[in-house]
This record gives structure tokens, sequence and C-alpha cells, in this order.
């Protein structure tokens, strides 16, 4: 049977990182992949990876058909072409570790979905803090949030017994509610709880500007709407783990600002997990 993996890599002007991001696909234990990698700023990323020695034919280029459409919809282009039975995501700053793939392929011979922990670090490589870490363990929909609190891009799924498509009416937390899609078919997910999965936080994305706070808390607020009409057709006994949660991080969103202020740095993370517990 096909063990073949497509990454989907939406870039928008990311020129200072994807060759890092792309040599970390290059590294992967597990060699049967594919990178589809989408330009959402009209950007030659071919050229310029061949300009930085990288030319691989399992690499694909195409375009998002826009500028800035965003990287819901330059991921559903790339998932409305693909053909093989496995997909990941990674993000055009986000690095895989050498075994994430091999590790997540061997899991999906049993599970639809497996996600990993995470290696949270700067734009540096500095290492922040793990998500996630800890025993291998099948997570449903509702004890998912409370293991991986932070983004939700490291999955990677069995297209065959689970598929859907990125909301590109959403700001924020697309990666949830496309987890919510997939988790809609099947009743579990396997978590590895070995950070293989280099989460990036750039500068910009650890402020607190008026526009990412009032984002995130619509995107919540979605998503509390449908989960409170079952939009997911999640069994009943998982609704109150993923409507808690989801309330909890909502009020924790307007105070993040003051206390980003008064700690510099502070981890989106790191503000919500006391609050969780």
């Amino acid at each position: 049977m096909s063990q073949a993996v497509s990454i989907i890599t939406p870039a928008f002007k990311a020129q200072a990182t994807i060759v890092t991001t792309v040599q970390s696909v290059l590294a992967q234990t597990h060699a049967d992949w594919q990178l589809w990698l989408v330009a959402d700023d009209g950007f030659d990323y071919a050229a310029f990876l061949a300009a930085a020695g990288i030319a691989d034919p399992r690499i694909i280029c195409l375009e998002s058909g826009g500028l800035g459409l965003g990287a819901s919809r330059a991921r559903n282009v790339a998932l409305d072409r693909l053909a093989t039975p496995y997909a990941a995501i990674l993000d055009a700053d986000d690095r895989f570790k050498p075994q994430k793939l091999e590790r997540a392929v061997a899991a999906l011979a049993d599970h639809a979905i497996v996600t990993t922990a995470l290696d949270v670090m700067d734009d540096s490589f500095r290492h922040l803090r793990f998500v996630g870490q800890g025993p291998d363990r099948l997570l449903t929909p509702g004890q998912h949030k409370w293991v991986s609190l932070s983004m939700d891009s490291m999955l990677v799924w069995d297209r065959r017994r689970a598929d859907g498509r990125y909301d590109p009416t959403m700001s924020n937390m697309t990666d949830l509610e496309f987890l919510l899609q997939l988790y809609g078919q099947v009743p579990a997910s396997f978590h590895l709880g070995t950070p293989l999965h280099d989460y990036i936080k750039r500068a910009a994305s650890m402020s607190n500007g008026a526009n990412v706070a009032a984002g995130m808390m619509q995107s919540k607020t979605t998503l509390l709407k449908r989960l409170a009409g079952n939009h997911y057709g999640l069994p009943a006994a998982e609704l109150p783990g993923l409507t808690r949660f989801l309330e909890i991080s909502l009020t924790a969103e307007p105070l993040y600002g003051p206390a980003l202020a008064a700690r510099p740095g502070l981890l989106f993370e790191d503000h919500l997990e006391p609050r969780l517990a």
C-alpha cells in the first residue's frame, strides 16, 4: 500500500524562511513525499529554491490564483489537486524534525489522524517551550486541545478515511476548524508525544495588536457557536471538553495584552496554561 505523503505549504512573502523549511523536508527519514508549495504572492519559489541549490522533482510549485488570498485558500488549492493517500501541513516558516513523517506514517497504519507535540521556537530557532509532550496516546475531540493547547497544523492524516477543506471565511483558528471537520468523520486521533514539529513564533505573532486579539476572539466565538449547533456532528460527550477549552481561551484573549506588556515575550501558551489548570 502506498505510503506517499503530500506536504502542503502555503507561502506568502516567505523568502526569509522557505529554504530552511524545505530543507527540513529534504532531511526526512521517510522519503516518499511530495511538497506542494503554493505561492500566494506571485513569487517564483521554484527559481528561488534553485538559486539556493535546491532542485528536487518531489517539490511541486503552484500558485493560489491571486495575491494574499490567505493560507486557507492556498492550502485548498493543493488539497484539490493532490492524489496521495496521506497529507500533512507545514507552514512556510516552520520545520519538521527528521523523523516526523516516518513516525506519523507508521501511526497512520492504525489511525486516520496523527498529531505531534511541538517544539516552540523563536525566529532564531531558540527553544522556548514544548507543547503536548508526553506519552503517545489516543485523544478524542474533547481531550485534544487540553493536551495540544497551541496551534493544530502539526497534523498528518489519511485522506481516504477523513478529509476536508480549510475555511477561508475565518481569520484565525483555521487549523482547529479543519481538525474538527476530520473529527466529525473519525472518533479519535493518535498523538505522538515526542516534539516532531518546530513551531516558529515570529516576533509579530507574539504581539497582541487589536486586530490580532479581535480576530482570535471572533474566530473562537464562531467555533463556539458551531459547536453549540453541533455543526461537525461530533458525539455529544465530546462537546463539553471542546467548549470549555474555547471558553477559557476566549476569556484569556483580552487579558493577554496587559500581561504581555508587563512581561515582554510572554507566549500566549504560557498565559493560557495556568487558566486551563
